[in-house]
């Protein structure tokens, strides 16, 4: 029992030298959406809080994104964050690429898919009210008519 024991703690000690890239590219205010669209600071605010951390080149990582393997699922949900939508690279998107973004992001909020469950409950600055989903859902919708 104590081989084994100590074999898991040996893998657990290894497992945290493999390394994660948590660098953040830098964000050009030409390209981030809230500069963009000059959004409103209680917009910005529910925005902060509950997507720019899977959603932008803003994360900050909390302490236990540094223990492995914990850290690896946590990159790959930015990393897929990243990849259906970044706030931080919103002036690079097309048009119909935005108009896509925005609409998934409305339903995505309207249908409390978003923020996560399980990231609401690490991050309960996230955990979005009734009022706060219906002001992003307003907002993003009055983008969507522009």
């Amino acid at each position: 029992m104590k081989k084994i024991f100590f074999w898991i703690a040996v893998v657990f000690v290894a497992i945290q030298l493999v390394p994660i890239d948590r660098e953040n590219k830098a964000v050009d205010k030409r390209d981030n959406f809230v500069d963009i669209y000059k959004t409103p600071e209680n917009i910005k605010s529910i925005l902060k809080n509950a997507c720019y951390d899977c959603h932008s080149n803003e994360v900050k990582y909390p302490n236990y994104a540094y223990v492995a393997p914990i850290s690896w699922t946590i990159k790959d949900h930015i990393n897929e964050g990243r990849e259906h939508l970044n706030f931080s690279e919103w002036g690079t998107y097309n048009k119909d690429l935005k108009q896509n973004a925005i609409e998934k992001t409305i339903s995505s909020v309207h249908n409390l898919q978003m923020p996560l469950p399980f990231y609401i409950g690490y991050h309960p600055k996230a955990n979005l009210t009734t009022k706060q989903r219906r002001e992003l859902e307003n907002y993003f919708s009055n983008l969507e008519s522009k």
